[in-house]
């Protein structure tokens, strides 16, 4: 295994949060005036700390908890999450995807 696949990558169009780990990306409602993660301070096997900017305000931190997404997906989390061990910004992977 190489560095690489063990990096899950996130990022958000819209109102629309894309986490993308091996072939599989989970796309959840985030809010409608998230602008754009701007860091990925933290990651906690399922938990993600980030630092976001939301339309008209200065950046913050805030808060992913992957856990309840997955279950309600009637995905394990055990098995998707076992192998990231880290997560950086995916503006790059999406510059043609999703929503476009």
């Amino acid at each position: 295994m190489n560095s690489n696949d063990s990096v899950a990558l996130l990022s958000n169009k819209g109102e629309y949060t894309l986490f993308s780990y091996g072939d599989t990306t989970i796309t959840f409602l985030t809010g409608k005036h998230l602008e754009r993660y701007t860091a990925v301070k933290e990651w906690d096997n399922g938990y993600i700390v980030v630092m976001a900017k939301d339309v008209g305000k200065p950046e913050h931190e805030d808060y992913i908890d992957l856990l309840p997404i997955l279950e309600n997906l009637y995905m394990s989390p055990e098995s998707f999450l076992k192998n990231i061990k880290k997560v950086r910004l995916g503006y790059d992977r999406w510059c043609h995807g999703y929503g476009q």
